[in-house]
């Protein structure tokens, strides 16, 4: 497969590049069109209770959604200001589709107590379909913004979605215009050229434009979250560079090694593709795996981030696979090989070094970290292991819930109309009553035990249309917290048999949490599962898979660890833009597990592959750790940086899940880049020994059948293939 791919790129390279500039004018023409059609609701579990609740309220309550503005300022009772309140509300009530807007100077509670901020919820009729509905919202909201006497902040509802989903657009296109350049700057430095930097961006921007119209093929027929658009442009332009300078290095290495031969470019591209393009193949098929275990969860979020997500994987994998070998059949050959000097490295480094001096040997930096790995294995893995358990330590503690407009920027409306009613208005004010429907068959005093349960602040009743009585308890404290939480669970254990439904936030967090228990138990064995596979079929030992994926995790332990020891407990956090909240956004953690789980794999794999090069040349088990690191050290490092680069632009837009995502990626990167593979893989792979890369004769038997390999070398594979030592 790899060489068809690469005589297609020799032979037909315009023809290549042709397809993919259609596709990157589909995917920055149409593909932009996702950002219209966002929504903010993660949390909801189909089949759950709280949805079959939500959905039966639906059916007996006439009204439709509804949003809230607020109005604020020195005093809301001015002559001036109640006019133009009064004209908003009376024009408002007259549009197509309002159900009710009530007026805040009349109705209880609605104007604060100290008189500087007033409430205009504003519901919707029943029914409307999405056109009539988002008309109608948006006349409303831009009425009531008319108010000049005040402060006006209009959000919640379906505007929501829509505030998220412009912000979303700005703060892609922000990271974009930041890590764009950046990248590039340090590719320059990467390659002391501009040609050899600027194809990997150009693969860049393909995978972003594949990410695109990825995600507005699936908005399509599933919902996308406003954090999905943010999530799959981050990790879809990271792989990007990521799979592109591991083959433009590669490349330059087999330049080197054909200089001079007639058919030099040629040949360079096809041994690229053969090897590196192995490699790209590999790891983008272990970071899709690693996204697969999304798809077991029936939340639509987090299915369609899994499959948004691996089909950007793909798109990169691809791109790097028939794009970049395409572009570099056509300008590689003006591309210095591997051990020339541009005039710009040359004059770059040559200043950094000093005149006189003796450029370093390729990789001896790295080779020196291996060697002090392996010379004390024991020391170096006791250490590195307890430094990254201590880190991970605060996992243990970690809570999640779905939050409030604290995890929103502050100069967005929805956070503006937060803060306004957190400072004039009584705590609870802004909190989602727990919603409880009781059955016309329930006993007569049931409503009265549930009002007796502890933790409620206030509790109101009201008999739907055919019987069912809506009870709405307020709990004391925030709207998913723990006492609100409680109070779902008290609610339903304390039903019995009784016709008793609970919704709102609250349940609708238990709901998520409950399906989280259950289904990640299938979620991890399938893609440990997978990796277990494509690692034997990659390495063709049975031991190097468990050693992979032990390590992996410690890095991964280590990353989710000082996420919640700063966005959870608060340490630190204003520095990134963010503040403690007390717990991490329900979407944070099974995206960081998922998502770095299969980066760190991407490492592996690289240094993976150079090390069982040379163990297949010498059968030298130290020589493979030694010289495999320093072969790859360069690429992981130089991708590690590039891919922080990236996801610390995206940190830049302030959306708390992003911030959270953001950093556990960041980290995730940098340590196993650093840490794991560079001092915990050299030490375990001595440890290891010759034993490293064993497997039973009858595993042995199925790679050389099936295991993808570079070149057809069986014999070779049985000869390097040692029993372990006794």
């Amino acid at each position: 497969m790899l060489t068809a791919l690469a005589r297609t790129a020799t032979q037909r390279p315009k023809t290549v590049v042709l397809v993919w500039l259609l596709l990157l004018l589909l995917g920055l023409g149409f593909g932009t069109g996702v950002f219209g059609d966002l929504t903010a609701s993660v949390e909801d579990v189909p089949g759950s209770e709280s949805v079959l609740a939500e959905e039966r309220l639906a059916e007996l309550t006439p009204e439709g959604a509804d949003f809230t503005a607020v109005v604020s300022g020195p005093a809301v009772d001015t002559p001036r200001l109640r006019a133009q309140v009064g004209d908003a509300i009376a024009d408002v009530r007259g549009r197509p589709g309002i159900a009710q807007v009530p007026d805040p100077y009349t109705t209880r509670g609605l104007v604060a107590e100290d008189g500087k901020a007033l409430l205009i919820p504003v519901v919707l009729k029943g029914g409307l379909d999405d056109d009539a509905e988002e008309e109608a919202v948006g006349d409303a909201a831009d009425r009531i913004r008319g108010i000049s006497a005040g402060d006006v902040a209009v959000s919640g509802g379906p505007l929501l979605g829509e505030q998220m989903g412009g912000r979303a657009q700005e703060d892609v296109a922000q990271a974009e215009l930041i890590t764009l350049p950046a990248v590039l700057i340090v590719l320059l430095l990467i390659f002391g050229g501009l040609r050899a930097a600027g194809l990997p961006l150009l693969v860049t921007v393909s995978g972003v434009a594949g990410a695109f119209l990825t995600l507005y093929g699936f908005s399509q027929f599933t919902e996308i979250s406003v954090y999905a658009v943010q999530i799959v442009t981050m990790l879809g332009l990271g792989l990007a560079v990521d799979y592109a300078l591991l083959m433009v290095i590669r490349f330059r290495e087999e330049r080197a090694k054909t200089q001079g031969v007639g058919h030099g470019v040629a040949q360079a591209v096809h041994a690229t593709v053969a090897r590196a393009g192995r490699t790209v193949l590999f790891s983008g098929l272990t970071v899709a795996i690693s996204l697969s275990g999304l798809v077991w969860f029936p939340s639509p979020f987090l299915r369609s981030m899994g499959l948004a997500a691996g089909a950007v994987v793909v798109v990169d994998m691809l791109a790097a696979l028939t794009l970049l070998p395409a572009l570099l059949a056509l300008f590689g050959g003006k591309i210095a090989p591997a051990g020339s000097k541009s005039r710009t490295g040359k004059g770059f480094w040559a200043r950094l070094r000093g005149p006189g001096s003796a450029p370093p040997a390729p990789g001896a930096f790295f080779a020196r970290l291996a060697l002090f790995s392996a010379r004390r294995p024991v020391a170096v893995t006791a250490t590195v292991v307890a430094v990254l358990t201590l880190l991970a330590l605060p996992a243990f503690g970690m809570r999640i819930n779905i939050g409030d407009a604290r995890q929103l920027p502050h100069d967005t409306e929805a956070r503006q109309l937060y803060d306004t009613a957190r400072e004039h208005y009584p705590a609870g004010t802004d909190t989602d009553p727990v919603q409880v429907l009781i059955g016309p068959g329930a006993e007569p005093g049931h409503e009265d035990r549930i009002r007796a349960l502890p933790g409620i602040r206030t509790a109101d009743s009201e008999r739907l249309s055919d019987g069912t009585v809506l009870l709405e308890l307020t709990p004391t404290g925030s709207v998913d917290g723990p006492t609100a939480t409680r109070l779902v669970e008290q609610v339903r254990d304390l039903r019995g048999d009784e016709p008793v439904r609970v919704t709102g936030n609250a349940a609708s967090l238990v709901d998520f949490r409950s399906m989280l228990a259950e289904r990640a138990p299938w979620a991890v064995l399938t893609v440990l599962t997978g990796l277990f596979a494509l690692l034997f079929a990659f390495t063709g030992s049975l031991l190097l898979p468990l050693r992979t994926l032990a390590t992996t995790l410690l890095s991964l332990g280590a990353s989710l660890g000082v996420v919640v020891w700063v966005f959870q407990d608060g340490h630190g956090a204003s520095l990134l833009g963010g503040e403690g909240l007390g717990a991490l956004s329900l979407t944070a953690p099974p995206l960081i597990i998922a998502i770095a789980f299969g980066l760190a794999m991407d490492y592996e794999l690289f240094i993976l592959s150079r090390m069982r090069e040379t163990w297949l040349e010498t059968g030298d088990p130290h020589a493979a750790t030694v010289e495999g690191l320093r072969r790859s050290g360069r690429v992981v490092s130089c991708a590690a940086l590039l891919l922080a680069i990236v996801f610390a632009g995206f940190m830049t837009g302030g959306f708390a899940p992003i911030l959270q995502i953001g950093l556990g990626l960041t980290l995730a990167v940098l340590i196993d880049a650093t840490v794991v593979r560079m001092f915990l893989v050299p030490a375990t792979m001595t440890l290891l020994g010759r034993r490293a890369w064993w497997a039973p004769p009858r595993l042995r038997k199925i790679h050389r059948r099936y295991g993808l390999r570079e070149a057809p070398s069986p014999e070779r594979d049985l000869v390097r293939q040692a029993p372990p030592s006794p």
